[in-house]
């Protein structure tokens, strides 16, 4: 099969469209072949052995696929070849064929484009596990979204408005905020005009948001964290500034709030009935329309590594899709 590959840490110029075997399932995996596959923050990091864990050498970067199944373990039963699938991964979705563990592979709701699906479950299901099971987010609360036009980050808006919250998306530039409006953002910071946390207590008069969520890091996270509510829940997600923060923790004490860290995928894989649920959960909520996934470009296999250049410099509004069939 074709596959885009990484064979050494480091930028997406070393990554290799070539042959590979076919992956083989195991017992509890599906082989899946891949229509789709989503790019999202964290493959930038693999590939350049920056994430949490380092996978073994050669592997294809992209965890959000979508397809339809062409094997199943022995032990999988509510999967059968030939049903249409979304799944996550980690890694091995840039890839004409890959495998996933049937814990978190789940049937594609029927109208669901494949482009759709593979930008779906990392960014709305790492939404929705830090809004509803992290932050409970409540309606009437105010919710701050920084990195407000990307990818989780207009997941966020979709399920904070939802949920019944009164959303600020944050981004650097007017063409993204009017993204955001278009996603139900109710009010707006372009926090390289702005002081991010001045202008947050301007909207709020004074009183702070109840919840912020946070894939940035950098330095806005200590400026999101000095303009929270009493009692609000600054939600961990990422770091795509680039640097991880150093938290003062005198603001924790001072504003009575608490710092949460968001980890989905190891939620995912330490809860999976309860992550079944909320995706089952998520993937009705886009068929009645109320989740709208925004597609930025679609990308052929072989231009997947430019997908992740565009990632990494910032260029990407909502999700970028490599189509492989």
């Amino acid at each position: 099969m074709k596959a885009i590959v990484c064979s050494s840490f480091g930028p997406p110029s070393n990554l290799e469209f070539k042959d590979v075997p076919d992956p083989i399932p195991a017992d509890d995996e599906i082989l899946i072949k891949v229509h789709a596959c989503g790019i999202n923050f964290p493959d930038t990091l693999i590939i350049q052995g920056l994430y949490q864990f380092k996978p073994e050498f050669p592997f294809s970067p992209s965890g959000d696929i979508a397809g339809v199944v062409e094997a199943v373990g022995s032990a999988v039963k509510h999967l059968k070849v030939g049903d249409t699938v979304i799944a996550m991964t980690t890694y091995g979705g840039m890839a004409e064929k890959a495998v996933a563990k049937a814990s978190v592979t789940f049937p594609k709701p029927p109208g669901m484009p494949m482009v759709n699906a593979a930008s779906f479950m990392i960014a709305y299901g790492t939404s929705y596990h830090a809004l509803v099971d992290r932050a409970e987010l409540k309606e009437g609360e105010t919710l701050l979204v920084l990195g407000a036009s990307g990818g989780v980050g207009l997941s966020a808006v979709e399920i904070g408005k939802h949920l019944g919250a009164h959303v600020i998306a944050a981004a650097s530039t007017a063409e993204k905020l009017a993204l955001c409006e278009k996603h139900g953002a109710d009010e707006f910071i372009n926090y390289t005009e702005v002081n991010l946390k001045e202008k947050v207590k301007e909207l709020t008069n004074g009183k702070g948001v109840d919840v912020i969520y946070d894939p940035v890091g950098g330095d806005f996270s200590e400026q999101a964290l000095r303009a929270i509510a009493w009692k609000g829940r600054h939600l961990v997600v990422g770091f795509a500034a680039g640097s991880i923060p150093k938290i003062p923790l005198n603001l924790a004490l001072l504003k009575g709030c608490s710092i949460v860290g968001v980890f989905w995928g190891s939620f995912a894989q330490r809860n999976p009935k309860k992550n079944m649920q909320n995706t089952m959960d998520l993937l009705q909520l886009f068929t009645k329309g109320i989740l709208k996934p925004h597609i930025h470009k679609i990308y052929s296999l072989e231009e997947g590594p430019q997908a992740l250049v565009d990632m990494m410099e910032r260029k990407v509004k909502g999700k970028a899709v490599v189509s492989i069939v």
